[in-house]
């Protein structure tokens, strides 16, 4: 991949906790991603799947997969994990995803479909 680079992640987590634990995931993984060269922006979203569980999702978006690989280690598409992880999360995915950017606000190259 070349160009700007998404990375994608996701995990499942009990409503109850959603907000709680977003605002950990910014407070570790966010922080760390503002920090970390190469990295153009994040946000973290949260949707409610009903039957009190909700998915949380961190897309960050970067300026190659170096810039990725210097974050995320030799292995970018294994997640991170912080300590706290485990308390609230229901669904721990052990991969992420990662997408070249091909139009909108982060594009660095044209395509055609």
């Amino acid at each position: 991949m070349t160009g700007v680079i998404l990375r994608r992640w996701r995990g499942t987590v009990h409503t109850e906790v959603a907000d709680e634990y977003a605002r950990y995931v910014d407070q570790t993984g966010g922080d760390e991603l503002s920090a970390s060269k190469g990295n153009l922006g994040h946000q973290i979203t949260l949707r409610d799947l009903g039957g009190g569980v909700s998915e949380i999702c961190a897309l960050s978006w970067w300026t190659d997969m170096e810039a990725v690989k210097a974050y995320a280690g030799e292995q970018p598409e294994r997640a991170r994990y912080y300590p706290e992880d485990d308390r609230f999360l229901i669904e721990k995915p052990e991969f992420v995803e990662h997408h070249a950017v091909v139009c909108g606000d982060f594009a660095t190259s044209k395509w055609s479909p």
